[in-house]
């Protein structure tokens, strides 16, 4: 029988099928390293957050629709064992049992089978870490994990394990109970450490940036459960899937977790340094493309957060569990207004609180977010926009337009006389002048908003102007020294107010007017 025993090891191990690592369905390296929208690592608002999501041609939205309409375990087989030897496997297993070595069988078996699927992981690049070790890896790398994993779970689900449970059928068919247990007892140490993996990730230190990458794990662990079950009968089998069901909860729980921490973050990020040119705060770039990546996983979002026992209430404020996971906005648009005030200059104040919420405007309409959100909450926004376009405008230029009125003193009244028309329009000349030098440092980034600004602005100061020179210019002209206070025609003034909010210094302005 000890002959029987090791012929059976020596013909599993010589016909055993290797893993192709470079094959198509079995790259895991390859895939880890497609191209997908990913959190900056930093946890920090900070200038360089942000800019790691902008500008991709395509959204994660996109990138994530294409991952799932793709399945490449359809129609694959993986069969461990060339078929060319499951026969003669077969006849010495039926020997073996029927001579009651059945103990012996199973040690042998088993052995084998562990020790390949030792190797098949090895191969597919899923390690085997301890809790301490991955909580010690940077977050890149364990970002780069943590996609083998997905992938990993899938492939030893979907491949592995059912090549291992066809190969038990076929092997050991002479008794379904050693069937069973040489299945759960081959694969179980696959299965542990595919699972500690996830557990391991469940108890990290909690940090914003890994929600999406844990919602992928929860997402593939879920998904391969009811196969697992198929696979794993028994009752022994049943508490391989207790363990399986409970990382998945504790998954699940790292998600709300580190949902709480984002929404905590936000609420306590009080930090006094106002964006010294009212451009876009790093603060609204990382919220809205955080949000961005988190629609995608709308479905699991609800489900997660409808389970929720209410100790997050941070990042939840609704009801309504359709948009429960994005009532972040409400906190990110009021952080937002708190710090417009830092600014001491109104007109900048309004500049930065439309730059930010047109901003975040834009994202919810080219994301799933627009469709969750909906129009009217779109409508709300813009209308504000529009509101701090016209506070600007009264801020701003209400003075230097005052002095355009008919007597050239901006007071509604006076003699009109030459000398008052020309001390008017110095006033206004200066006035112009520090708005120029101010705002050509301002930056509006979004083109069209800048433009309409422009625009809007010329329609209010260039035909003022003209009105201005066509009463009193001659009353100027006929004076001593006219230059003194007729510096700009409408034409030079209209091209001033086109340096309006491009954030470069006057003289850049003047050089580049120049070329």
């Amino acid at each position: 029988m000890a002959r029987l025993e090791e012929e059976l090891r020596h013909l599993m191990v010589r016909h055993a099928v290797p893993i192709d690592p470079t094959g198509l369905f079995f790259s895991l390296r390859r895939l880890s390293l497609e191209s997908m929208d990913d959190l900056d690592a930093s946890s920090e608002f900070d200038a360089a957050t942000p800019h790691s999501l902008d500008g991709t041609p395509a959204g994660p939205e996109t990138a994530r629709g294409a991952a799932l309409a793709s399945n490449p375990f359809e129609d694959q087989v993986f069969d461990p064992v060339r078929p060319e030897a499951v026969d003669e496997l077969r006849a010495i297993a039926d020997r073996m049992a029927r001579a009651g070595y059945s103990r012996e069988l199973a040690d042998a078996y088993c052995g084998v089978r562990r020790d390949l699927l030792d190797e098949y992981l090895s191969v597919l690049g899923v390690e085997r870490l301890s809790i301490d070790e991955v909580q010690r890896i940077e977050w890149k790398l364990l970002n780069d994990k943590m996609k083998k994993w997905v992938h990993g779970v899938k492939t030893v689900v979907r491949i592995l394990l059912a090549g291992e449970r066809r190969l038990c059928d076929q092997v050991l068919a002479a008794s379904d109970d050693l069937m069973k247990e040489c299945f759960l007892e081959s694969t179980k140490g696959c299965i542990l450490q595919i699972l500690s993996f996830g557990d391991a990730v469940a108890v990290c230190p909690r940090s914003p940036e890994k929600v999406p990458r844990i919602l992928d794990m929860y997402e593939a662990l879920a998904e391969v459960i009811p196969e697992m079950r198929d696979l794993c009968i028994g009752s022994s089998g049943d508490g391989v899937i207790s363990d399986v069901q409970a990382i998945l909860d504790r998954l699940g729980d790292a998600v709300r977790g580190n949902l709480f921490e984002f929404g905590k973050m936000l609420q306590q990020e009080t930090s006094r340094r106002a964006m010294t040119a009212g451009e876009i705060h790093p603060m609204t770039r990382y919220v809205m493309n955080y949000l961005r990546l988190l629609v995608v996983y709308s479905e699991t979002l609800d489900v997660l957060l409808a389970d929720d026992d209410g100790d997050h209430d941070a990042f939840k404020n609704s009801d309504d569990q359709d948009q429960e996971h994005l009532e972040t906005m409400t906190p990110l648009e009021a952080n937002l207004e708190e710090k417009s005030k830092l600014y001491e200059d109104a007109a900048l104040e309004c500049i930065f609180a439309m730059n930010n919420l047109l901003y975040i405007v834009q994202k919810v309409k080219d994301s799933e977010l627009g469709k969750i959100l909906g129009d009217h909450w779109i409508k709300r926004r813009s209308g504000k926009i529009r509101q701090y376009s016209k506070s600007y405008l009264r801020i701003s230029w209400t003075k230097a337009l005052s002095y355009f009125k008919e007597d050239g003193h901006g007071s509604g009244s006076g003699s009109g006389s030459g000398s008052g028309s020309g001390s008017g329009h110095s006033s206004s000349r200066m006035s112009i002048k520090e708005i120029y030098r101010n705002q050509t440092l301002w930056k509006v980034p979004d083109p069209q908003l800048r433009e309409e600004l422009k625009i809007s602005i010329s329609e209010n100061v260039i035909p003022a102007y003209r009105a201005f020179l066509g009463r009193y210019g001659n009353q100027v002209d006929g004076g001593r020294n006219p230059g003194k206070y007729i510096k700009y025609t409408p034409e030079d003034l209209e091209s001033q107010l086109s340096d309006l909010f491009e954030g470069s210094s006057v003289s850049s302005n003047h050089s580049r007017r120049r070329t």
